[in-house]
């Protein structure tokens, strides 16, 4: 298909910011980009892909049509921290990509506990 002059490569129009949740609560990275054809927007943490609900009914995390990744609940035990790391949100169409910042999601450790049993 030949480029259309209104056509644009992505931009990201709302960086995501790092976030302190406690375990079980629900917690939003945002993400909006910009761009002509409307962008496909990825999450990836620690440079993985994130899985979704798109890609698995069960997951606890969703892809708002906004491009924000919400999560029901964020999953946080001694042995797996599966939600705890550095994100970005990557916007693609035909004309390229762009990606956000870096945001850190980190899980707080409630006071009485001890810092390593949380």
């Amino acid at each position: 298909s030949r480029l259309r002059q209104e056509d644009f490569p992505p931009r990201i129009a709302e960086h995501p910011s790092d976030l302190i949740v406690s375990k079980g609560e629900p917690a939003t990275l945002n993400c909006k980009a910009e761009g002509r054809p409307n962008p496909t927007i990825e999450w990836y943490k620690d440079g993985e892909r994130v899985e979704t609900d798109k890609d698995d009914p069960r997951s606890h995390r969703m892809l708002l049509p906004s491009g924000s990744l919400f999560f029901l609940r964020i999953v946080h035990g001694r042995r797996s921290k599966p939600d705890e790391g550095s994100y970005v949100c990557v916007a693609r169409n035909y004309l390229g990509e762009a990606i956000s910042h870096n945001a850190s999601l980190e899980v707080a450790c409630k006071y009485l506990e001890i810092a390593h049993s949380c």
